[in-house]
């Protein structure tokens, strides 16, 4: 596409969304100044509110793939906090669209795509903010991007790896903000909070020696590593961390692997995207008693099948059925509303963007200051219940749930705070 014609077709689209009203003192047009975001990356604008939107407040989700209904429960879920909220931030008037960072060849996130959309986000002035990423690797991507519009502020539902927010590996966290000031939240506990509990719980069962495997991205190796770090500390043996092949087409000789090394249960640091149902089968095929740990890379229940029964799986924050308050209303309308319990991480999508609500309500249009407005930040009685993002961007909530899969299901069985031994 040239750049002229990219150039008429974003006017033609901010356009079609121009508004005409009057005053009370005569007649006068405004058209609103928003521009869409290209259909390239981008689904349509969605705004139900009165008169002509403000601003935009995409969200960056992997909408192809394995992963897909659970991407999209997400979005589903930010547009209904958004309507929820009267299609407002304050006196500031908010559209949505929902972007993809995925591709059809990938089947999940894209490292060429999560650049391009970060830059349409921090080029594109009718952004305010952005929620996302779901993959902590395309977040790596698009922070430093983001960080030198404005900085343009991002609130993630569901990124986990410590490195975005704290010192992890070299040069993190400072190398995603080259401008030297914060832009990123999320309202999710991280990997060295999850790793540890999933350890806690592996002891608990009785297990004494499990092989970690990770999946070789940011994500998975991050997980996997504060897993096997915390299993070491609880007395645990680790008896093999290895990584597997997300393009593989057997994983046999890794399942004899496991089989061979006296485990008893088998860490899977990942996400299903990254061939983790065929991984699955062919370890069960191989080693039928073995027991199935995966942290939240496979918290869709869909997308891991029938193979994930009787595995358990870690999720942050609390189970949808024991929010009080505002979370149980969203529970029981945004249910209704799909029709089915919601996926746990949709009440993160819906707390991401009532986050971000709260901030650009505050702004004054800018979005320098609805970025700083992140920092320090207290949501009283919202979905998640009373929280801080600190100066950092993290939340100081840090329960993380155990659910075991059963018939397609995800069913809560312990909801567990690891002690700060065992998450340094």
């Amino acid at each position: 596409m040239s750049r002229r014609f990219l150039f008429f077709a974003l006017v033609g689209a901010a356009i079609a969304v121009a508004a005409v009203t009057a005053s009370s003192g005569g007649a006068r047009t405004t058209t609103s100044s928003i521009s869409p975001l290209p259909s390239s990356s981008c689904g349509p604008v969605v705004y139900h509110g009165k008169g002509s939107p403000d601003f935009i407040i995409p969200s960056d989700l992997p909408l192809q793939g394995a992963i897909r209904k659970q991407t999209v429960e997400i979005s589903q879920a930010m547009q209904w906090a958004l309507a929820h909220n009267g299609w407002k931030a304050g006196k500031y008037k908010i559209a949505y669209q929902s972007c993809d960072d995925s591709t059809a060849q990938t089947g999940g996130w894209d490292t060429a795509k999560c650049a391009t959309n970060a830059h349409l986000y921090a080029a594109n002035r009718s952004v305010i903010g952005v929620l996302g990423t779901f993959n902590s690797g395309c977040a790596k991507i698009e922070v430093p991007i983001l960080n030198r519009a404005g900085p343009l502020g991002m609130v993630s539902p569901a990124n986990t790896n410590p490195g975005l927010t704290k010192k992890w590996d070299v040069g993190e966290p400072q190398k995603f903000y080259p401008t030297g000031t914060r832009s990123y939240a999320r309202v999710v506990a991280t990997d060295d909070i999850q790793g540890p509990a999933d350890a806690i719980w592996t002891k608990s069962l009785g297990i004494k020696k499990v092989y970690v495997l990770n999946d070789a991205q940011t994500y998975g190796f991050g997980v996997a590593t504060t897993y096997r770090k915390a299993a070491l500390k609880l007395g645990l043996q680790v008896v093999g961390f290895d990584k597997w092949d997300a393009k593989a087409s057997s994983y046999e000789a890794l399942a004899t692997a496991i089989k061979a090394s006296g485990a008893t249960a088998v860490f899977l640091g990942g996400i299903i995207c990254n061939n983790g149902q065929k991984l699955m089968q062919d370890i069960k095929s191989v080693y039928p008693g073995i027991q199935l740990q995966t942290p939240d890379g496979f918290s869709d229940p869909s997308s891991n099948g029938t193979v994930a029964d009787g595995a358990y799986i870690s999720v942050a924050g609390e189970p949808p059925n024991k929010l009080k308050g505002a979370g149980a209303i969203f529970v029981k309308s945004f249910g209704k509303q799909i029709k089915r319990t919601p996926n746990p991480y949709a009440a993160y999508g819906a707390q991401a963007m009532e986050v971000m609500l709260n901030t650009v309500a505050r702004s004054g249009g800018q979005r320098a200051k609805a970025n700083k407005g992140l920092f320090g930040l207290t949501i009283r009685n919202g979905i998640l219940g009373t929280f801080t993002l600190n100066g950092s961007g993290d939340t100081n909530l840090q329960p993380i749930t155990i659910y075991k899969q059963a018939n397609g299901k995800l069913n809560p069985v312990k909801t567990i705070i690891p002690a700060k031994n065992l998450t340094k």
